[in-house]
């Protein structure tokens, strides 16, 4: 059985696999661009600070299991996953996994809506029969969660970290928000993450 991944870690690999999805001409991804995709303000929660050294330990260490690895002939270090073999990913699931690792539990209905930057979901059905297949076979990566009071939906986690709490009184419901509020935030967080991703090209064009 894999070993859990520290918080550290589980950013590392959501933020590669977010950045082989959403901006490919600039993955295999850069030290620096890393650390930048790990500290995002946008589509992630929690926010994390993390400096080189953090980030560079957590990288040996996924290495060692065979998670991610350098890239050879490279000018600048670059690194990219190895989540698609180790973890058996197809399309659809890397983008629910990469959604997962990178927010924390969420509905089916959010991980549509905000999975669609990395791989267009037909219908909410669609999310539902992956999330499923994700939590069949003798190891699971995804499990769902029971629903607290008042919460008309259910929500999945991954299990790739330590063991999540499986109690209702555990499992928070979030707070509901009316669709003209959601859609500003969006909105919001759609702008915040194009400003990080020019950002992030500019960082690339200064280690070539």
């Amino acid at each position: 059985m894999p070993r859990p991944l520290d918080p550290v870690e589980l950013r590392v690999m959501g933020s590669l696999l977010e950045k082989q999805q959403t901006t490919p001409e600039y993955y295999p991804l850069t030290l620096n661009a890393l650390v930048a995709a790990c500290n995002q303000k946008s589509n992630r929660e929690p926010t994390m600070e993390l400096t080189s050294e953090e980030v560079r330990g957590a990288l040996e260490r996924l290495r060692a299991d065979v998670l991610v690895w350098p890239v050879e002939g490279a000018r600048a270090e670059r690194w990219e996953h190895n989540a698609d073999r180790s973890w058996e990913l197809d399309p659809p699931s890397r983008a629910i996994v990469t959604e997962l690792l990178l927010r924390g539990p969420q509905t089916p209905g959010e991980l549509r809506g905000r999975g669609e930057r990395m791989y267009a979901f037909g219908s909410l059905a669609e999310v539902e029969s992956v999330l499923r297949r994700l939590a069949s076979g003798p190891e699971p990566l995804v499990v769902e969660l029971p629903r607290a009071p008042g919460q008309k939906e259910s929500r999945w986690t991954h299990l790739l970290g330590e063991p999540p709490n499986l109690s209702v009184a555990a499992v928070a419901a979030p707070h509901a928000r009316s669709d003209e509020l959601a859609e500003r935030i969006a909105g919001l967080e759609q702008r915040l993450e194009t400003l990080e991703q020019r950002l992030g090209a500019l960082l690339v064009r200064l280690e070539r």
